[in-house]
C-alpha cells in the first residue's frame, strides 16, 4: 500500500541531509562548496535535539580536512558506529585512501556527495562528474540520484543497502543543479525508514566492530604470498550488491509507488535511438523525448542508477530488443583515454550480447555546470543519423579546433503548459537569492503546484551577479536548465540593463519589473533602445519600483529583496495578497529573528511598502522602433595581450554571453594563464551611492585609500603645471610639497559604495571630507580617477612621503584593485597595500579560498602591473597545500639564483672593468630589495654594453653575457608571499604551514583572519572564538580559538604579527616592512571582519570594528622580530594597548554572537563569560612576554 508522505519545499543538499541523518550515528564533516550544505543541517539538526532512527542526536565533528574527515568516519565505523560524510571535488578525492580501507574492511560508510568539478588547468566549483568518476576503483558502490526527490529516496537506498551489503556506498547527485534546486518534495518519515532497515545486519555490524571486551586485529601488513587471494575474497560482497540494491528500491517503490530500478528506461517501447545517462540531465532528456516523441519519433533513454557494481545484465535487460543506436553522455573528461568511463561500461557490457553490432557512440557534456538544453540532446540524438556520427562528441559548446562539438539548433520552449517561468537579476548581497528561495517554498508549501527554483552566480562575492531561475505549475517540472523562456522578468540593479540582455527571455504578454530611482517620465531617456524594442514588440506589462529608497529610509541599507519579494507577489498573483504578505512576514521572521526584532520590523515594513510602491508603466507603441543610439564601441587601450583578452574574452564573458565563446578563444590559454590587470575594463558601476570629495575638509592623511577595499580612491599628486590640464578637477595646495597640488579622486565605475573611506575619514572640525553622494551626480569624476595613474609612484613626492609610512604607501600605485570582493571587505585592504609596498616583485601563492576567488576569478583579474610592466605574479594550487606550493617558489628562486650568482662572480672576478664592478655590486645586493634594484639596472647596463664589445670574441665570458641578460628577471630579489584565510591556515594547510615556517625560508605568509571558512559560507574553523555560532558550530563554539602566533614564535626564528589595520595603521604597515625585510620566515595575522560577522552597522564599518576589536581585548597586535634578539633586546613588541572598551558589548554587537543571545540564552552567557576571560588571560600573557 502506498504511503503518503510529508511534501516539503527543500534543496538536494537538504534532502540528503534528511535521509541520511535518520541512519547516521556519527557525522565526520568538512566543509566543500557545494556541498557544505549538509553538513551544516546536520549539525543545525542535532544542536535542535532532532533524533534519528536509533533515538540519538547525530554527534557531528568537524575535523580540520577532508581526509582527517574520512579518517574519522573510517575510525568511528571501526569502532560500531554508523558513520556518514559529505563532500565533493577535491574534498572527495582527499578522502580516497581511507575509501579504499573503508571498503577493503568492508564497513557501512555512506559518502553524499554533490558531485563537482575537479580544479586542473583552473578552478571550477560548479558540478560534474570528474570527482566521483576518480572513485570508480575505491571499491565504494556508486548509488546515482537525478533529482530532488531522487536524493531524498535514493539516500536511503544508499543507508540501507550498505548496512545489509558490508559494502560502502557513495551516493551522489549534482552538484548545484541538484544540490541547490528547491522542488517540492515527499519526505522521509523516520518511522518508515525504521522499519525497512535491516536491524539483524546492524547489530551484527556492531558485533564485528573493534572492542578489547573480544579483541581482533584489524589492518594487518601482508606480503606478496597471501595478499592478492585476500584481496579476491571480497568478490562474494560486490556480487550481491545489485540484488540487495534492487530489493531495497523495490521496498521503497512499494511506500512510495516510484519505480526505482538498477537502470530505468523511459520512452518509446520500440526505440530505435537510446541515450544512456546519469544524473540530472536525465530530467532534461526525459523532457526532450516527451517533446519528440510526441512528433513521430522513436526515442528512449536508460537512467543509471547503480554504476558500481555495474550490473551489465541489468542494463541489457532494460534496454528495448529494437535498438540499433546508443549515444552514452559522461559529464566527465578523461584525456587520453579511449572513451569517457559510462561509455567504456557500456561497450563493454553490449559485447557479445544481442547489441553487439549497435552503434555505439560516447561525448561528454556538462562540465563546470554548463547548461544543457533541450537543443543539446536533440543534437545528441541526431549524431546517432548523422552519416559519420561522431565518437567522443562535446555538446553544449562549439568546439572550433578539434571540430568534436554537435551544431545546435534553436529548441522550442518543452517545458509543461501552465508553468509560469521567472527570471531575477540581483546583485550579490541585495538579498535577490533570499528573497527568491522564500518565495519557492512559501508557493511551494501553501499552494498544490510542483516548483523549482535554481540559483547561478558568478564567481564575485557579494556585489557579483546572481540571476534566480524559478518555475512553477500544475505539472511535474523537470527543466534541469536556466529559463529561456519568461513570464516574469525582474530587474534588480538598474545598472544590469545596460550591461546584459535582460529583456530577451520575457515571452509576448510578460511581465517585466525594473527597480530603479527613475520616474516614469524619465525611462524615456534612461532605457535603452533594445530594452524599449523589446517590451513594446512583446506587449509586455511593465514596471517599476523603487526599492533602493525604501530600503534606505527603513534602514536595510542595500537590502532591497524583501520590498522586491512583496511586489513580485503582488505582481505574479499566484496566492492571494493577503497570503502572500502572511506569509512573507513569516518567512522575514524566520530568517532575521536572530537579528534581533528591529530588523525583523524593518523587513515587516518593507513588505507593506513594496505592495504600494509598484507602478505600471504604459508602454508607447513609438518603442517598438527605438533606434539604438550608441556612439561606438570606445577605444580599449593597454597593454597588447590585455587588450586582446579584454576583446576577445573578458567583453562577451561579461555581458553573459561566455557560453558563446569556442574553444579557439582559450587555445592559448590552454594551461589556464590569463594576463593581469583586466579588472580595471570591467566598470560594473554598481554602486548606489558614491563617496564625494570635499578638498575644504580633508586634512589629506589619504587613510581613504588605505582602507578601500576595492582601490577605487586614491590621492593624486601633481605639479602645478600639471593641474592646468585639469581644469575642472577639485585640487588643494600639497602639504609639505610646494609646487604640487593635491587630490582625492574615485572610480565611480569600480566603486562598490561600502562607505568605509568615509567612515575612517578624520576631516575637519567634526565635518567630513567624504560624503557619500547618488551615482549618477559623481559620474564626472571618473576621468580624474583614471588620469591619477600618471602621477602615482612620483619620485619626488616618495622622497618627501617614504612609501614604507602610511601616508607615503598611498602614493604608490596598488598593483591590486578592483577585485570581486565584498563591499566593506576586511581582507582586501591588507593585499592592497601589500601590493603598494612590494608588489612590483611579488610571488603570491594563494590558497583556494575568499582571497583565491577574489583575487582570480576569471575573466576579471585584479592583480596588475605599474608602469614598468612589473607586478604581482599570481598562481593558485590548493586549498590544502598553498604553504608548500609557496615554499617551492621560493626554493626555486633561490635555487635558480644561486646559478645566476655563479654566473656573476665569473664577471666579478674578471679583469674587465666594465662588467666586474657592476658584478660586484649586485652580489653585494643581489638579497636586498631595493638596493638589488639599483644594481640590476647597472649590470643590465653593463652586460648589454659587453655584448656590443666582446660579444663574439670567443673568450669564456663571451657566452655568459647573453647567459646571464636571459636570466635578468632573476636580477631583482623577489618576494614571496603565500596568501589564505583561516580556514586554510589553522586547519587543513596547518600542517604544511608549520613545516614551511620551519624551513627556515625566507617566506612571508599573510593570513586573512576571519575566524570563519568565509569562502564556503561561513562554517567554523579553529581560529573561531569561544561563544561564537557559525555553520557547524550552531549551539556555538565552546573550545577557544588556536594561538598559532604563539605557535609560531614558538620556533624563535620565525617573525610573527597580529594586526588590525582599522586599529593602528601605523603598527600594520611596520609590521609588513619588517617581516618582509628579515631574512627568514614570516607569519603576520590580519584580522579581517567579515560578512558572515554580521555587523550590525554594516560591513562598510569593518575598518572601525577592528578598532573596536582591539579596544575592548578581543584582538590584540604584537610583533615578534627574531632580529632584535639577536642585538640582545626583547623579541617581542605587545602594540595594542590595555582594554578600555567593553567585551561583552563588542560580540554583542555581531549576530555571530548576538544570535547564540536569543537560540540559547544561558549558554550564550557560559561561553561569553568564558571568552573574556580567555581574553583577558591572553592579554596578561602577552604582557608578560613584552616586559621579559
Amino acid at each position: 500500500m502506498v504511503m503518503a508522505r510529508k511534501k516539503i519545499s527543500m534543496d538536494g543538499n537538504t534532502a540528503a541531509a534528511h535521509v541520511s541523518y535518520a541512519f547516521t550515528e556519527v557525522a565526520g564533516i568538512y566543509p566543500i562548496t557545494p556541498s557544505s550544505v549538509m553538513a551544516e543541517v546536520t549539525d543545525k539538526w542535532s544542536a535542535d535535539g532532532r533524533k534519528n532512527i536509533f533515538g540519538q542526536t547525530v554527534k557531528v565533528v568537524e575535523m580540520q580536512s577532508e581526509a582527517g574527515a574520512a579518517g574519522t568516519v573510517h575510525g568511528s565505523l571501526a569502532a560500531g558506529a554508523l558513520t556518514t560524510t559529505y563532500t565533493a571535488s577535491q574534498g572527495l578525492l582527499l578522502m580516497i585512501p581511507n575509501m579504499y580501507k573503508i571498503a577493503g574492511e568492508l564497513l557501512p560508510g555512506v559518502i553524499h556527495v554533490s558531485a563537482r568539478c575537479v580544479a586542473s588547468h583552473a578552478l571550477n566549483i560548479f558540478g560534474d562528474h570528474s570527482d566521483v568518476m576518480a572513485c570508480r576503483q575505491t571499491g565504494f558502490a556508486m548509488l546515482c540520484a537525478g533529482n530532488v526527490q531522487e536524493v531524498m529516496d535514493l539516500g536511503a537506498v544508499a543507508h540501507m543497502a550498505a548496512i545489509k551489503g558490508r559494502v560502502p556506498f557513495l551516493h551522489f547527485f549534482d552538484g548545484f543543479r541538484t544540490s541547490h534546486e528547491v522542488q517540492k518534495v515527499e519526505a522521509w518519515d523516520y518511522a518508515d525508514l525504521a522499519e525497512m532497515v535491516d536491524w539483524d545486519a546492524i547489530e551484527a555490524f556492531r558485533e564485528n566492530a573493534l572492542n578489547p571486551e573480544h579483541p581482533v586485529l584489524r589492518g594487518t601488513a601482508q606480503n606478496p604470498d597471501i595478499f592478492f587471494q585476500a584481496r579476491e575474497a571480497c568478490n562474494k560482497y560486490y556480487d550481491a550488491v545489485p540484488a540487495i540494491v534492487e530489493d531495497y528500491m523495490a521496498k521503497v517503490n512499494e511506500k512510495c509507488g516510484t519505480d526505482y530500478k538498477l537502470f530505468n528506461y523511459y520512452g518509446a517501447p520500440d526505440a530505435e535511438k537510446v541515450i544512456i545517462a546519469m544524473g540530472s540531465v536525465c530530467d532534461t532528456i526525459e523532457e526532450t523525448i516527451d517533446y519528440l516523441n510526441a512528433r513521430g519519433e522513436k526515442l528512449g533513454l536508460v537512467k543509471v542508477r547503480l554504476y558500481r557494481p555495474f550490473a551489465a545484465d541489468r542494463l541489457l535487460k532494460a534496454l528495448p530488443s529494437t535498438v540499433k543506436k546508443i549515444a552514452v553522455m559522461d559529464r566527465t573528461k578523461e584525456p587520453g583515454a579511449l572513451g569517457e568511463p559510462l561509455y567504456l561500461d557500456v561497450v563493454n557490457a553490449l559485447r557479445g550480447t544481442a547489441f553487439e553490432n549497435a552503434l555505439v557512440v560516447g561525448g561528454r557534456y556538462g562540465l563546470g555546470s554548463k547548461d544543457t538544453t533541450p537543443s543539446c540532446i536533440i543534437a545528441v540524438y541526431k549524431n546517432l543519423d548523422a552519416e559519420k556520427p561522431i565518437n567522443g562528441f562535446t555538446v553544449g559548446i562549439e568546439d572550433d579546433v578539434t571540430g568534436l562539438s554537435l551544431p545546435l539548433e534553436p529548441a522550442p520552449s518543452m517545458t509543461p503548459a501552465g508553468t509560469v517561468s521567472c527570471k531575477f537579476w540581483g546583485l550579490g548581497s541585495d538579498g535577490t537569492v533570499g528573497a527568491n528561495k522564500n518565495s519557492i517554498k512559501i508557493i511551494g508549501d501553501h499552494t498544490d503546484k510542483y516548483i523549482q527554483a535554481y540559483f547561478a552566480y558568478d564567481s564575485k562575492k557579494s556585489g557579483g551577479i546572481t540571476v534566480s531561475h524559478l518555475r512553477f505549475g500544475d505539472k511535474p517540472i523537470r527543466s534541469t536548465y536556466y529559463v529561456s523562456h519568461a513570464d516574469f522578468v525582474a530587474c534588480h540593479n538598474p545598472s544590469y540593463i545596460y550591461r546584459y540582455d535582460i529583456t530577451e527571455d520575457i515571452v509576448e504578454g510578460g511581465t517585466f519589473l525594473l527597480n530603479c530611482q527613475w520616474s516614469a517620465d524619465e525611462l524615456e531617456e534612461r532605457l535603452p533602445a533594445k530594452v524599449k524594442r523589446d517590451l513594446a514588440r512583446k506587449k509586455a506589462n511593465f514596471y517599476i519600483v523603487d526599492a533602493v529608497s525604501i530600503a534606505r529610509r527603513l534602514g536595510l541599507g542595500g537590502r532591497t529583496n524583501t520590498v522586491l519579494q512583496s511586489a513580485f507577489f503582488k505582481l505574479a498573483n499566484i496566492i492571494p495578497l493577503e497570503d502572500a504578505i502572511k506569509y512573507m512576514k513569516e518567512a522575514a521572521h524566520k530568517s532575521f529573528f536572530k537579528k534581533g526584532q528591529a530588523i525583523v520590523d524593518m523587513n515587516y515594513a518593507a513588505i507593506d511598502e513594496g505592495v504600494s510602491a509598484v507602478h505600471k508603466v504604459d508602454v508607447p507603441a513609438a518603442w517598438a522602433d527605438a533606434v539604438d543610439t550608441n556612439p561606438g564601441d570606445a577605444e580599449i587601450t593597454g597593454r597588447k595581450e590585455v587588450v586582446d583578452f579584454v576583446k576577445k574574452i573578458m567583453i562577451p564573458v561579461n555581458a553573459q554571453q561566455g557560453d558563446k565563446l569556442p574553444v579557439s578563444a582559450f587555445v592559448d590559454a590552454a594551461d589556464g594563464t590569463f594576463p593581469q590587470g583586466t579588472a580595471a575594463y570591467e566598470k560594473r558601476g554598481v554602486a548606489v551611492d558614491i563617496p564625494e570629495w570635499h578638498p575644504e575638509n580633508c586634512i589629506q592623511c589619504n587613510f581613504c585609500s588605505l582602507v578601500c577595499p576595492h582601490a577605487t580612491i586614491r590621492p593624486a599628486a601633481m605639479t602645478d603645471e600639471d593641474a592646468k590640464a585639469y581644469p575642472g578637477m577639485k585640487l588643494l595646495p600639497m602639504t609639505g610639497m610646494p609646487g604640487y597640488q593635491f587630490g582625492v579622486t574615485v572610480s565611480p565605475l569600480d566603486c562598490l559604495g561600502c562607505g568605509s573611506c568615509v567612515q575612517v575619514c578624520p576631516g575637519k572640525k567634526g565635518e567630513k571630507a567624504l560624503v557619500m553622494k547618488p551615482f549618477d551626480t559623481q559620474l564626472e569624476q571618473q576621468k580624474y580617477f583614471d588620469a591619477s595613474y600618471k602621477f602615482a609612484d612620483d619620485p619626488a613626492v616618495l622622497a618627501k612621503f617614504k612609501p614604507e609610512t602610511v601616508k607615503g604607501s598611498q602614493f604608490k600605485q596598488p598593483l591590486f584593485e578592483f577585485s570581486g570582493a565584498c563591499a566593506g571587505c576586511g581582507e582586501t585592504p591588507y593585499a592592497k597595500l601589500i601590493t603598494q609596498l612590494f608588489g612590483d616583485r611579488m610571488f603570491i601563492a594563494n590558497a583556494t579560498g575568499c582571497s583565491s576567488i577574489w583575487g582570480g576569478s576569471a575573466p576579471s583579474m585584479p592583480y596588475t602591473v605599474n608602469k614598468e610592466g612589473n607586478g604581482p605574479a599570481w598562481a593558485n594550487s590548493l586549498f590544502e597545500d598553498n604553504a608548500e606550493y609557496g615554499l617551492g617558489m621560493a626554493i626555486a628562486m633561490r635555487q635558480r639564483r644561486e646559478k645566476l650568482a655563479e654566473i656573476v662572480r665569473k664577471f666579478a672576478d674578471s679583469d674587465y672593468a666594465l662588467v666586474s664592478e657592476p658584478a660586484k655590486l649586485w652580489l653585494a645586493s643581489m638579497d636586498d630589495a631595493e638596493g638589488s634594484k639599483a644594481a640590476s639596472k647597472a649590470l643590465t647596463a653593463a652586460l648589454e654594453q659587453a655584448v656590443k664589445e666582446c660579444g663574439s670574441c670567443g673568450c669564456e665570458l663571451d657566452a655568459l653575457y647573453k647567459k646571464a641578460l636571459a636570466m635578468k628577471d632573476l636580477f631583482v630579489k623577489k618576494s614571496i608571499w603565500i596568501f589564505g584565510g583561516d580556514g586554510w591556515a589553522y586547519d587543513i594547510g596547518f600542517g604544511g604551514l608549520d613545516h614551511a615556517l620551519a624551513t627556515g625560508e625566507d617566506i612571508n605568509i599573510f593570513v586573512f583572519d576571519t575566524e570563519v571558512y568565509s569562502n564556503t559560507g561561513g562554517q567554523s574553523s579553529k581560529s573561531t572564538n569561544t561563544g561564537a555560532v557559525a555553520q557547524f558550530a550552531a549551539a556555538g563554539k565552546s573550545q577557544k580559538k588556536k594561538d598559532l602566533a604563539a605557535i609560531a614564535m614558538s620556533y624563535g626564528y620565525v617573525y610573527v604579527a597580529q594586526v588590525a589595520m582599522g586599529a593602528d595603521y601605523n603598527q600594520c604597515i611596520k609590521a609588513l616592512n619588517e617581516a618582509e625585510r628579515y631574512k627568514g620566515p614570516s607569519l603576520i595575522l590580519g584580522y579581517a571582519p567579515c560578512i558572515h560577522h554580521g555587523i550590525k552597522k554594516g560591513l562598510g564599518t569593518s575598518q572601525l570594528e577592528e578598532k573596536a576589536a582591539v579596544a575592548c581585548g578581543y584582538w590584540h597586535t604584537f610583533r615578534f622580530n627574531p632580529e632584535l634578539a639577536k642585538e640582545g633586546k626583547n623579541p617581542f613588541i605587545l602594540d595594542s594597548k590595555e582594554p578600555t572598551a567593553s567585551y561583552q558589548d563588542f560580540i554583542r554587537s555581531e549576530t555571530r554572537y548576538s544570535a547564540l543571545q536569543i537560540a540559547f540564552p544561558d549558554r550564550a552567557n557560559v561561553l561569553f563569560g568564558e571568552a573574556e576571560v580567555q581574553a583577558k588571560e591572553k592579554y596578561n600573557k602577552l604582557k608578560k612576554l613584552a616586559e621579559q
